[in-house]
């Protein structure tokens, strides 16, 4: 039984070919009977179904527990009776300690707490989400599924910050607090780009997070999330370190750069809050890796740097989606030894211009046809994806310095980002299109306005500066 592919099947429209993946929990579905839309939601039934592999495994986990506390229980006895023969005969030992109360603190980023202090501080601020939605089969039944995930209240009034695949393509939301009351929440926005989604509950007089500072953490901080693992075990609070502060990981062909942590995280964890020891929000929980070899992969958890998307949250609040995307205004690619071997370029790395947008941002800074971009501050860029990745850091009227590599030499430009044409897509669709191999993205077209690599080649060379 491969251990680690427990939920690949279960995932909501998520393809990773690297292993890395969202998850938001099991999805539930129905589907009409031959008399109509009667039958209950009942427990996907694919091959490698969570419930019919999880059984085996709970039993598991259970027989082992009791092996052990059997084992242990036995051992204790044995030992007490040995210990305490000379005054007490037979009497099992007791600890006297008492439970001590845990203080509910509130929570300054100033006061450093233990871990049962920031539960007990913050996890009136987290809320358990449940979505369904409903879609039309290739045969034309309608099919409905379920999921679950985690959030975190962000004001006082109502606003919740959740991951945007614990939502997407919901047709119903519902929240529920810790102390069990349930509210249908309505979707104010999301963006696929960021996996950032915030939802609105109709409730005054809530208890919201405070967001710290990314950009604080460090490798070895200790972190805590807290959130709704498998959807049903509500509230549940793991305890990790900081891995690597700054992973770079592409989850279904979107790049993120992520905190990694060794914190448990399993399905339901998605969109909840990852915490330091002063109560404060660090990151946003959203993968995990799973391996699907025989190999067991565990402790390889991720979350989004608050700071990364603190105004995101806030665009999406205002606006309803995110207005301020940053926006070179270029066309680029990845770099690599089959095109520096043909354009005579000493690097073999980094992002390739192959055009710029008259009048964008990339114009402006001075970028120009043949290129190669090697830093965004203080970021190494090796590819396309690395450059995607960056630019999430930054908002339309940031300014950056750029490294570049021309004509033999390194130069450094300052670009200012223009903001994303509302009625385009992604920056990865349009000023990032061009793809690894050449730049063509496996179309057969040339970049930029080109007709052929001859006059592409020609005026490269022509034009190198």
């Amino acid at each position: 039984m491969n251990e680690n592919n427990d939920f690949r099947s279960e995932e909501q429209g998520f393809s990773d070919p690297n292993n890395l993946y969202h998850y938001n929990y099991r999805e539930q579905h129905s589907a009409p009977n031959e008399q109509g839309w009667t039958e209950a939601p009942v427990v996907s039934k694919k091959k490698n179904s969570f419930w019919k592999k999880t059984g085996v495994k709970v039993t598991a986990l259970v027989l082992a527990c009791a092996v052990v506390g059997g084992g242990a229980g036995f051992g204790g006895a044995a030992l007490a009776r040995s210990v305490g023969a000379a005054d007490s005969g037979t009497t099992l030992r007791q600890s006297g300690r008492t439970a001590q109360e845990v203080t509910v603190k509130k929570v300054t980023g100033q006061t450093l707490m233990s871990p049962a202090e920031v539960y007990a501080s913050t996890v009136n601020s987290v809320v358990s989400i449940n979505s369904s939605s409903v879609s039309t089969n290739i045969f034309g039944q309608r099919v409905e599924s379920a999921s679950s995930g985690s959030g975190f209240v962000v004001t006082q009034d109502g606003y919740i910050v959740t991951n945007h695949h614990v939502i997407a393509s919901a047709t119903s939301v519902t929240v529920t607090m810790y102390d069990g009351s349930e509210y249908p929440a309505t979707v104010v926005g999301s963006d696929s780009d960021y996996d950032v989604a915030v939802l609105k509950i109709n409730a005054t007089g809530l208890q919201p997070v405070t967001l710290g500072s990314s950009e604080d953490v460090n490798v070895g901080d200790t972190v805590l999330a807290i959130g709704n693992p498998l959807g049903e075990l509500t509230f549940s609070m793991s305890q990790g370190i900081v891995s690597c502060c700054d992973r770079a990981i592409n989850v279904d062909g979107t790049p993120f750069n992520m905190i990694q942590v060794d914190a448990s995280i399993n399905p339901g964890n998605s969109g909840g809050p990852l915490m330091n020891l002063y109560g404060e929000v660090v990151g946003i929980v959203s993968a995990k890796y799973s391996s699907y070899s025989s190999t067991t992969v565990e402790g390889l958890g991720f979350a989004i740097p608050i700071s990364d998307v603190r105004s995101i949250i806030t665009d999406i609040m205002e606006n309803g989606a995110v207005t301020d995307k940053a926006y070179m205004a270029i066309t680029a690619g990845t770099m690599n030894e089959q095109m520096a071997a043909q354009f005579n370029i000493d690097v073999t790395e980094g992002v390739f211009v192959y055009s710029v947008v008259k009048g964008g941002a990339g114009e402006k800074a001075g970028l120009r046809l043949g290129d190669v971009i090697t830093k965004m501050g203080d970021k190494t860029l090796t590819s396309r994806q690395d450059l995607s990745a960056a630019m999430k850091g930054y908002r339309a009227g940031d300014t950056v310095t750029l490294t570049v590599y021309r004509g033999g030499q390194y130069i450094e430009v300052e670009l200012t980002f223009d903001a994303q044409p509302q009625n385009t897509g992604s920056e990865e669709d349009n000023t990032q299109s061009s793809g690894n191999n050449g730049g063509n993205g496996g179309s057969g077209q040339m970049p930029g306005n080109w007709d052929n690599w001859q006059d592409f080649y020609n005026y490269f060379f022509g034009n190198r500066g």
